[in-house]
């Protein structure tokens, strides 16, 4: 799916086997410190997948170059099939990103917000303000659509990114530690907000966090310790595969540098 300018067309289904995200062999250093050593993961469309990992474990690192702040010069990339580094407009126009650092203007309206991010893409503004209203609505902010962004909570500023993220209508959607300073309630409402996104719209989506309690059964889940994938797969394979009785003791195995699990 591409935007036309002026237009918000319907969005393109991927291509039957084509993943929404595919990351093969990719290696990341600052210095002599490697981030990221030789990652390789893959986000179904239609699927949410946890990228489960403590802080400092490379997370948003490879969120950095899967969005292209940095360059990857190993392995290679894909969104929906179109490689970041050879094909990045193509790429980039399918994938809708939340930070984890709050990236909206405080002085302008949450309308304002959302068109000026349609702009970026092409989307022209009636379309735009018509995508927003209908994205805000579907959210229960249709109500908060004038109010400057500074008024509105934490929660209610993670809801409006996600909206943002969606207003060129994104086949992969990346939220890095997304409830970081969020409240219990907030917290639950974002993730069940996400879901419903994967269920009624088929989005792939990579939902990077350290808290275990946003993880279900039925999730796929990746787990990134010191740089290097150590778990790949279903919730109901990691159990299986370190014998687990929950992703809490199967989640210590893992990344335990004592024992086998880590090698």
């Amino acid at each position: 799916m591409t935007a036309r300018t002026g237009d918000l067309s319907p969005p393109t289904v991927p291509e039957a086997g084509v993943a929404a995200l595919d990351v093969r062999g990719v290696t990341h250093a600052f210095g002599a410190r490697k981030a990221l050593d030789d990652v390789s993961l893959d986000v179904p469309a239609g699927s949410f997948t946890a990228l489960l990992g403590p802080n400092g474990a490379g997370k948003t690192t490879l969120f950095s170059l899967i969005t292209r702040l940095y360059d990857n010069r190993s392995g290679a990339i894909h969104v929906l099939g179109f490689d970041v580094r050879r094909q990045p407009a193509a790429a980039l126009s399918r994938l809708g990103v939340v930070f984890q650092a709050r990236t909206l203007d405080l002085e302008l309206s949450v309308l304002d917000n959302l068109l000026y991010h349609a702009t970026l893409h092409g989307v022209g503004f009636r379309a735009g303000r018509r995508r927003a209203m209908e994205l805000l609505a579907q959210d229960g902010l249709a109500d908060r659509a004038r109010d400057r962004v500074r008024n509105l909570s934490g929660g209610q500023m993670r809801r409006v990114e996600i909206v943002r993220a969606l207003m060129h209508r994104p086949r992969l959607l990346l939220l890095d530690e997304p409830t970081v300073g969020l409240d219990i309630a907030s917290r639950a409402a974002l993730v069940a907000q996400v879901r419903g996104l994967v269920a009624s719209e088929g989005i792939g989506v990579l939902w990077a966090t350290h808290i275990i309690e946003e993880i279900a059964p039925g999730d796929r889940v990746v787990v990134l310790h010191r740089g290097r994938v150590r778990a790949n797969g279903t919730y109901e394979g990691m159990l299986a595969q370190t014998g687990g009785e929950d992703l809490s003791a199967a989640f210590l195995r893992l990344v335990d540098d004592t024992g086998e699990a880590a090698a």
